[in-house]
């Protein structure tokens, strides 16, 4: 039962985010053998501002060992 939760700069179309969800369905059926109907996707807005504070901070840096793509940023 995967459950993705993408976090983006906010200001994409609904459409983009409905692609984006399309494609991440698809690579977890694909590359985990999931089946569509268990995949759920969630796409969340975030602020450029926010982003060190509410992203980078506490699901990148303070989780580091279960980010398997690790970002090509520093913090500033």
């Amino acid at each position: 039962m995967p459950h993705v939760i993408v976090k983006l700069y906010a200001g994409r179309s609904d459409e983009q985010k409905q692609r984006i969800a399309d494609e991440i369905t698809k690579a977890l059926m694909n590359a985990a053998g999931s089946s569509e109907g268990s995949i759920s996707v969630a796409i969340e807005d975030v602020e450029p501002d926010a982003w060190m504070a509410s992203v980078y901070e506490p699901d990148i840096a303070a989780k580091a060992d279960t980010v398997f793509k690790k970002p090509g940023y520093a913090p500033a």
